[in-house]
C-alpha cells in the first residue's frame, strides 16, 4: 500500500482529490460537455466557412497548431493539479528553440539539437522547482521571473534575430513535412506525450501523489510524501514538455526565435481550466485539458477563417476563461 493509499482516509479533501469518486463522475460529465462544445464549433465552421473549414489541409493545420501548445498543456496540467502554476512555459520554449538553433549547436547535428532543447527546457523547469519548493517562493512570482529572464536570455543569445534550421539538419524539419496516414509526424509526437501523461497521472504512484499534493499538501506530507521533491519534479516535467514543444515549433517554422511561444502560457492555462482542472489543485484530467485545448484551437481557426483580427481573438479568449472559472465555481458549490 502506498503512502497516498494510506493517507486517503485521513481527510475528505485528500480522498476526493483523486481521479475517481464523485469528482471523477463529474469529470466524465464535463468531458461530454466539452465534446458537445467542440461539435457545436465544428457545426459553426461548416455553416460559416463550408468551403474551407472541413478541408483536410485545414484540419491538419488545426492539429499541427494544437500539437505544439498541447505538449505544453500536458505539463501545465500536472503543475496545476499539483497546486502550482507555470507562467514561464512560452518563454522556456523560445529559449530552448534559440539555444538549439545556434550555429554551435547545429554543427553537431539534429540529434544534439533535440537533446539540447529538451535539456534546456528541463533545466529551466528544475530551476523553477528549486525556487518554489526549496526557496519557498510563490509559484506565480518564481515563474513570472523565469518568464521575463528566459525571454530576455533568448533575445540576448539570438541578438533578437530569427535563427534558421540548416539544411543539414532536415531531420527536425521532417517532423512537420513527413506524413503518415495524412498526418505530420509532430501530431504523433503530441499523441505519444498525451498518452504518456495520461498513464503517469492515472496509473502510477507519481500521479496519485500529484493529486494528493495539490488537494491537501499538509495531509500529503503527514502521509510520508516528500512534497518539496514532488513539487520540484512537477516543474521539471513542465520544463521537459517545453523542450519537446521547442523541437516541434522548430519543425513547423524551421526556425528558432525569441518570439516563439508568445502568450502560450495563456493558451495552456486556459485549456487546463476549460478542461475542468481546479486552479487550487487536487482535481483535473489530461483528457479534459486536451479537449479544452482543441476548443481553443478551433475557435482561433474559426476567427482566422472568418477574417477577425487578433485583438478580437484575445478578447474572446479572455471572456472564455472568465466563463470557465465561473462555471467551475458553480459546479463545485453544487456538488459539495
Amino acid at each position: 500500500m502506498t503512502e497516498v493509499d494510506q493517507a486517503a482516509p485521513t481527510g475528505p479533501r485528500l480522498k476526493a482529490a483523486g481521479p475517481g469518486g464523485r469528482f471523477g463522475r463529474l469529470g466524465e460529465v464535463r468531458h461530454l460537455g466539452l465534446v458537445a462544445a467542440l461539435t457545436l464549433l465544428a457545426i459553426v465552421g461548416l455553416v460559416t466557412r463550408p468551403e474551407n473549414f472541413a478541408t483536410s489541409s485545414n484540419l491538419v493545420s488545426i492539429l499541427a497548431l494544437a500539437s505544439t501548445i498541447g505538449v505544453i498543456t500536458v505539463g501545465m496540467t500536472f503543475v496545476i493539479i499539483g497546486g502550482g502554476i507555470d507562467l514561464s512555459v512560452g518563454a522556456l520554449m523560445a529559449l530552448a528553440s534559440v539555444w538549439a538553433t545556434t550555429l554551435a549547436t547545429q554543427s553537431y547535428g539534429p540529434v544534439v539539437m533535440i537533446v539540447c532543447a529538451v535539456l534546456v527546457g528541463t533545466g529551466a523547469g528544475l530551476l523553477n522547482g528549486i525556487l518554489i519548493a526549496y526557496g519557498r517562493m510563490v509559484p506565480f512570482i518564481a515563474t513570472l521571473a523565469m518568464m521575463v529572464a528566459g525571454r530576455g536570455l533568448a533575445q540576448r543569445m539570438s541578438n533578437q534575430r530569427t535563427q534558421l534550421v540548416q539544411q543539414d539538419n532536415s531531420l527536425i524539419v521532417s517532423l512537420s513535412t513527413t506524413r503518415v496516414l495524412g498526418l505530420p509526424l509532430l501530431v504523433y509526437v503530441f499523441a505519444l506525450v498525451v498518452l504518456f501523461g495520461w498513464l503517469v497521472l492515472n496509473r502510477t504512484t507519481f500521479g496519485r501523489r500529484t493529486y494528493a499534493v495539490g488537494g491537501n499538501p499538509e495531509a500529503a506530507r503527514l502521509a510520508g510524501i516528500d512534497v518539496r521533491k514532488h513539487t520540484l519534479l512537477l516543474y521539471a516535467l513542465s520544463g521537459l514538455c517545453c523542450g519537446i514543444a521547442a523541437v516541434l515549433i522548430m519543425a513547423r517554422t524551421t526556425t528558432g526565435s525569441s518570439t516563439h511561444g508568445d502568450l502560450y502560457e495563456l493558451d495552456a492555462i486556459a485549456a487546463v481550466i476549460i478542461g475542468g482542472t481546479l486552479l487550487s489543485g487536487g482535481r483535473g484530467t489530461i483528457i479534459g485539458s486536451i479537449l479544452g485545448l482543441l476548443i481553443f484551437t478551433v475557435i482561433t481557426n474559426l476567427f482566422i477563417l472568418n477574417g477577425l483580427n487578433t485583438a478580437d481573438q484575445l478578447i474572446a479568449k479572455g471572456a472564455i476563461i472568465v466563463a470557465a472559472v465561473l462555471l467551475q465555481r458553480r459546479s463545485l458549490k453544487t456538488h459539495t
